[in-house]
């Protein structure tokens, strides 16, 4: 054989092999616990759109690599506790009902195909949780269109109507319902167990009326039993004539003591059944007036809270408006505040703008002195000057001479007292040269002469 056709042999061997591992390692076989869920590329529906997974139970399929791939459904029971609180009945009656139901993924190939459409990939809590939503939703819908009477008598019609719409809904999401089992059903308002002790007090009674009848079925058997022996003697006795009338008083007796005994069997009979009657009302009156009882907490309850809650909002309103009108004082002190600081602060600024102006006037009367502080203090008291001179006139311009009256003893030079003192309060007036003086001034030559010719004139003219 040829070299080349050895080993195109061996290829092709190698191949085959290769080939044969390939399948055996994606062919999945399904255990029984548990539902293979085939997805990707897996074919279309009779309809001619495309399937989205491809479900096996109890089998076994190739899995195609890169186009395929799987994963696992686990059909263990899940067992999911219902605490259902405050469900309202037909009767607008809340009702708790505590409950466990059982699910688990169904085998069905059509609910099978909604719990690989849903369920693939999520965990147990989570399908439980989503469980829990749909039974709860369908257990209180049940529950609306049912009377409690219904419920708590009719068991079997409440399971039948619970498993109807809730197995109905999980099939929608791939799941089927096991079991259910309701563990118990009360009531806030008590209005169950006083059905309760409605229906054990009928039964005592209907139990207690059952014996009244059966002993009164006794007496009267007795009775006739003893009727008949008395009558079989009395009989005997008849046979003889000396017993006759005695015979016959025994059974006018007997007959006296057999009516009298059956009235008195009917008496306790009648008794008996209208003390089992009042009985059952007093304990159906008693089990209404502690349902109207528990009724009107409720209501002083829901009407305490009401005025809590109302005096609650009205305190916080007081607060609110307190709170606003402590932020608008505050808001008005505060424009108060910042209205009396820019007045203050227009003010201090017209006052620096004046002293600075005043500055800069001195300033520039420095500046004419040509730089000498003490000339430019001269320039200024000159400038004053005429007004000063007026200031010491005004202060004697208006003395009327005429009506000054000087006590005086005479004068050795003949002048006159008024005169003197004309004279006096003229010289009080310091000379213009003495307030040059004062200013550190010197007035020139000529109006000092002046000054002096003026003073003598002045003088002269008081003197006169």
């Amino acid at each position: 054989m040829a070299p080349y056709a050895v080993g195109l042999i061996a290829v092709i061997a190698v191949l085959l092999f290769t080939l044969v591992i390939l399948i055996i390692s994606r062919f999945r076989k399904c255990p029984s616990d548990k539902v293979m869920v085939i997805y990707g590329k897996v074919g279309s529906n009779p309809d001619g759109t495309s399937r989205s997974a491809k479900c096996i139970h109890g089998g076994a399929a190739f899995v195609w690599p890169v186009f395929q791939a799987y994963q696992y459904l686990d059909l263990t029971p899940i067992s999911i506790g219902v605490d259902l609180r405050n469900a309202l009945s037909r009767q607008n009656i809340r009702i708790d009902v505590p409950s466990s139901f059982t699910v688990g993924i169904s085998t069905e190939q059509v609910i099978m195909q909604n719990a690989a459409e849903r369920l693939l990939g999520l965990k147990l809590n989570e399908i439980q949780a989503l469980a829990k939503d749909i039974i709860l939703g369908q257990l209180r819908l049940v529950i609306a269109t049912m009377d409690i009477e219904e419920i708590n008598a009719d068991r079997d019609k409440f399971l039948l109507a619970v498993s109807g719409n809730v197995e109905s809904e999980l099939k929608k999401i791939g799941l089927r319902l096991i079991n259910v089992n309701v563990t118990d059903i009360n009531d806030e308002s008590g209005y169950i167990v006083a059905l309760g002790r409605e229906a054990a007090a009928k039964a005592i009674n209907d139990a207690k009326r059952s014996v009244a009848e059966k002993d009164r079925d006794g007496a009267v058997g007795e009775a006739n039993a003893k009727m008949d022996q008395r009558i079989k003697v009395a009989d005997a006795d008849a046979t003889a004539i000396q017993g006759e009338n005695r015979a016959k008083a025994e059974i006018s007796q007997s007959n006296a003591d057999r009516r009298e005994i059956e009235a008195d069997a009917d008496r306790r009979a009648t008794a008996a059944e209208e003390i089992a009657q009042a009985k059952a009302l007093q304990e159906a009156y008693v089990a209404e007036q502690e349902a109207e009882i528990a009724r009107a907490a409720r209501e002083k309850a829901s009407l305490e809270a009401d005025v809590l809650v109302q005096s609650e909002i009205d305190r916080r309103k007081v607060e609110i408006e307190a709170a606003a009108e402590a932020e608008k004082i505050k808001i008005r002190a505060q424009g108060e505040a910042e209205a009396i600081y820019a007045k203050m602060e227009a003010e201090a600024r017209g006052l620096e703008t004046q002293l600075v102006k005043q500055a800069n006037g001195l300033a520039e009367i420095v500046r004419s002195a040509g730089g000498d502080p003490s000339a430019a203090v001269k320039l200024m008291i000159a400038d004053k000057l005429e007004e000063l001179v007026s200031i010491q006139v005004e202060a004697v311009k208006n003395l009327k001479f005429d009506k000054i009256t000087v006590w005086d003893g005479g004068n050795k030079d003949g002048s006159s007292a008024t005169a003197n003192f004309a004279s006096s309060l003229m010289r009080s007036l310091p000379p213009l040269n003495d307030l040059f003086n004062m200013a550190g001034m010197e007035l020139p030559s000529f109006l000092q002469g002046k000054s002096e010719t003026a003073a003598v004139s002045d003088d002269a003219e008081v003197a006169q």
